[in-house]
């Protein structure tokens, strides 16, 4: 088993991601959050959160799902967003075009065999159009990975909105869509957030919310879904100031993610060779996931594209009024975008550690620990008496229904006291709480730090201000 597929037995294992619908064989590219991913989903959203918009310069919205059509129209969506699929006759496998592409320069650069890698490159930099993929897989007859033929059809464009209806007819009139990105419900309410916050510019605007996109395929677990979370900012700017903020919240965003434990040499940034058509600077935070690096982040400077768009479209002037200079003009913007889902499979791989622990008689042993940043931490807490009786249950109870108040805390008596800490290593909670037989005669507790596994002797009343001051 390889580290990806240890660390998807174990999330299902202790309830952090089940597969959607798995009682009637799964729904492809849909997953389910369990109570302790669900924890650590609220943690991951909670930090981003107060990192973008506790501070004078942004503000918050929740727009919704199901937007206006025209949106999509204005946008570039249903023009647009579409990928290259192509199919094998052979195995019936269907594959994104440039994803196949792209896995076979990786093989070829496996294989040393640079210079073909580097001439399919070029070729895939410049490829737009359904052909121009088609071309590339032909002339270098790029195989199936499942059947290893090279019996494809054509390459076809295929748009990745799902399509819904609005009322009770199914016709071209109540079409619309589930949003492909939750940036368009910003930009809509631009004006309106404006105003009724009274901002000037630079400010931004934060989101977190469901995004739907009808993938080709889906793979790596949570790294693409059709159903997935994002957490984006749009930070509006005055003209010809893009590469100074571009460069703020590219430093920004990669320091968050750091500051919650990503090490350096596990994060890098890939600046984009070919731009989206609204962009003119773009850069990707990827993360070395076992599978190899993935994105788990964006940062564009997307120009005035969307306002502009939406000025056209909508017959409202999405513009910004500067009464000191007496100017106007439609605001650039810098996008700041990441999925929550992609991201806590990151900071999840990151955590998962195996390693080699003393036992309670002194031998070392495997344990398996996720070594979470503390504020991502699902459970920050357990509390164990270490026997069910002499006045031990009733202490510990007391003191973990008080911790619940504060803490997101669990309450253990199954088995050993060395069971119940691997129990709780393997989820990631920090600490550990023993009352035992001395407990009861001067009211302390020993408190066990997952990552050191070393121990503290503490009052009882001190045990809230001490976690506290550790969590930070």
């Amino acid at each position: 088993m390889n580290k990806l597929e240890t660390i998807i037995s174990l999330a299902k294992r202790r309830g952090f991601v089940f597969q959607s619908s798995e009682i009637y064989g799964g729904l492809n590219g849909c997953w389910d959050f369990g109570p302790l991913g669900v924890e650590l989903l609220r943690n991951l959203k909670e930090s981003w959160w107060r990192e973008m918009t506790f501070r004078d310069d942004v503000e918050g919205v929740d727009a919704s799902i199901l937007m206006h059509p025209r949106t999509w129209e204005a946008s570039g969506h249903v023009a647009q967003f579409s990928d290259p699929m192509i199919d094998n006759k052979t195995s019936q496998a269907r594959h994104r075009a440039d994803n196949l592409i792209e896995e076979y320069i990786d093989r070829m650069i496996k294989k040393k065999k640079t210079q073909l890698a580097i001439e399919i490159e070029e070729k895939l930099l410049v490829a737009t159009e359904p052909a121009d993929f088609y071309k590339i897989i032909i002339d270098h007859q790029i195989p199936d990975p499942v059947s290893g033929t090279c019996d494809w059809t054509e390459v076809r464009s295929f748009n990745l909105m799902f399509k819904t209806f609005i009322g009770p007819l199914e016709d071209t009139s109540s079409v619309v869509y589930l949003r492909p990105e939750s940036a368009q419900g910003i930009f809509v309410n631009f004006k309106n957030i404006m105003e009724s916050s009274r901002q000037k510019l630079p400010f931004g605007i934060a989101q977190i919310g469901k995004a739907f996109r009808n993938e080709i395929n889906t793979k790596n677990f949570l790294f693409r879904t059709r159903e997935f979370e994002q957490m984006e900012m749009q930070y509006f700017i005055k003209p010809g100031s893009e590469l100074e903020w571009f460069e703020y919240w590219k430093d920004q965003r990669l320091n968050w993610y750091a500051d919650l434990g990503m090490p350096i040499d596990k994060l890098k940034l890939k600046v984009h060779d070919k731009l989206a058509h609204y962009a003119n600077h773009a850069v990707d935070i990827e993360y070395e996931f076992p599978f190899g690096w993935g994105e788990i982040e964006g940062i564009h400077s997307r120009t005035d594209f969307d306002l502009s768009r939406h000025t056209e479209y909508s017959g409202k002037k999405l513009e910004y009024v500067d009464t000191v200079n007496n100017e106007r003009f439609i605001p650039y913007v810098i996008e700041t975008s990441g999925g929550v889902t992609r991201s806590l499979m990151a900071f999840l791989c990151n955590a998962y550690t195996e390693e080699l622990a003393p036992s309670e008689i002194g031998k070392m042993e495997p344990r398996t620990v996720l070594k979470f940043h503390s504020k991502l931490a699902p459970v920050k807490v357990a509390v164990f008496p270490l026997v069910n009786k002499d006045g031990m249950p009733e202490l510990a109870e007391n003191i973990y229904h008080d911790l619940r108040k504060s803490f997101m805390a669990q309450y253990d008596t199954g088995g050993a006291i060395g069971r119940r800490y691997r129990r709780q290593d393997e989820i990631g909670t920090p600490f550990c709480l023993t009352i035992d037989g001395q407990s009861l005669e001067d009211q302390t507790v020993t408190i066990r730090n997952r990552d050191t596994m070393l121990q503290d002797r503490i009052p009882v009343d001190n045990i809230k201000k001490y976690i506290v001051d550790l969590l930070g």
